[in-house]
């Protein structure tokens, strides 16, 4: 099947009611035929449903649909992002090992890894998206993965993954990627040799900013340990957000390019106003990796960042400014969002991290959503005096 028809057909499963629309399987355990039959269940040995902290039909047809799309074995699904990347490495790492890191990546996630993970004896080298040699002198003998966006938030930096998962192969390391910000619609990681996906399902996976979820996709070795420690400490998703995200996924395709349609237009007027200083996309032809970004993304994507000429108070002068563009750190609805991330996505980075991340107090983040572009450009049109 080609793709857009594994959006919606892949990992369906029917009762013996013959419905045509997934079924929301809202249960927290199933009946057994025989105390020989829950045995053979929990010990493995027989297919089936046990308890929905680990097992439940829908979230397992849309682990089997995220799967399909990516080009995975397998797929476990959580309860947000951030517990699909916390369940990756309590599944891969153990005290005293290390990840190498891109310091492009969602402010949380470095707290994840700097804060939390460290107390427990996780190490962590933060080191630059695009520059390979970083990743190739920060190896230790202990280091077990490679973390990357790409593109990163916000500044949408895009890195070779082929190039990347070489580095690591080398030396028996996994590659990490969160695809968050094109999703499957829009690069296939795993075509370019990486191990492991990882997304936010709340973002362009959902589209309408409605349900909390994240997953993991890969081969079905690796996946293994980190379904046991879903199974074990629960950080679940719930039936009803992998229901609402089977939805999404059906209309992932149109939307992905529909968004990046809109992204491209408004980076291309953005380039143009006497306010911005730089544009940040990667389907313009002035972004630093725009050549790369286009043999590994079907589009740019739907991320705009750019600087205002200033400082914060000229940014959050712009935000404030709008009308029509919601005030958010979210992103991958279909409105629109704005936000400043030295401020909101990356605040609790420190502002050493920060500059050498290259976020800076005038960049603005824009998620473009799917409002008519005019209607977008009059919102930002203070850019223009």
């Amino acid at each position: 099947m080609k793709f857009d028809t594994k959006a919606i057909r892949a990992g369906s499963l029917q009762s013996e009611f013959g419905e045509n629309s997934e079924a929301l399987f809202l249960t927290s355990s199933y009946v057994f035929d025989s105390s020989s039959q829950a045995a053979a269940r929990f010990a493995g040995n027989e297919p089936g449903n046990i308890y929905s902290r680990f097992t439940n039909p829908t979230v397992t047809m849309f682990q089997d649909r995220l799967a399909a799309l990516e080009g995975g074995e397998a797929c476990v699904a959580t309860s947000s992002g951030m517990s699909a990347i916390l369940a990756i490495i309590m599944g891969l790492c153990s005290c005293g090992d290390h990840i190498v890191a891109s310091r492009s990546i969602f402010g949380t996630t470095v707290q994840l890894f700097s804060n939390i993970l460290k107390r427990w004896g996780l190490e962590v080298t933060f080191v630059s998206l695009t520059n390979l040699n970083e990743w190739e002198e920060a190896i230790q003998k202990n280091t077990k993965l490679f973390f990357v966006e790409t593109p990163s938030n916000p500044l949408t930096e895009v890195t070779d993954i082929k190039a990347l998962s070489i580095i690591a192969h080398q030396k028996d390391i996994k590659l990490v990627v969160d695809n968050c910000f094109c999703s499957p619609a829009l690069q296939k990681p795993l075509l370019f040799d990486a191990d492991i996906i990882h997304h936010s399902v709340t973002k362009y996976i959902d589209g309408q900013g409605r349900c909390l979820g994240g997953a993991v996709v890969t081969d079905k070795k690796t996946i293994e340990p980190i379904y046991q420690f879903l199974r074990t400490a629960g950080p679940t998703m719930s039936a009803f957000n992998a229901w609402v995200f089977l939805k999404g996924l059906e209309t992932l395709s149109i939307r992905m390019h529909a968004h990046s349609k809109n992204a491209f237009h408004l980076a291309s007027w953005l380039e143009s106003q006497p306010r911005v200083d730089r544009v940040y996309y990667p389907g313009l032809a002035s972004h630093p990796q725009h050549k790369l970004a286009l043999t590994q993304q079907k589009t740019g994507g739907a991320i705009v960042s750019f600087e205002v000429k200033g400082n914060q108070k000229e940014a959050w002068s712009l935000i404030d400014s709008t009308r029509l563009i919601s005030i958010t750190a979210n992103l991958g609805d279909v409105k629109s969002t704005i936000t400043h991330p030295a401020t909101t996505t990356h605040s609790r980075v420190s502002l050493e991290e920060r500059q050498k991340a290259g976020i800076k107090d005038n960049l603005v983040r824009i998620a473009v959503g799917l409002e008519d572009i005019e209607d977008l450009k009059a919102d930002l049109s203070s850019l223009s005096r």
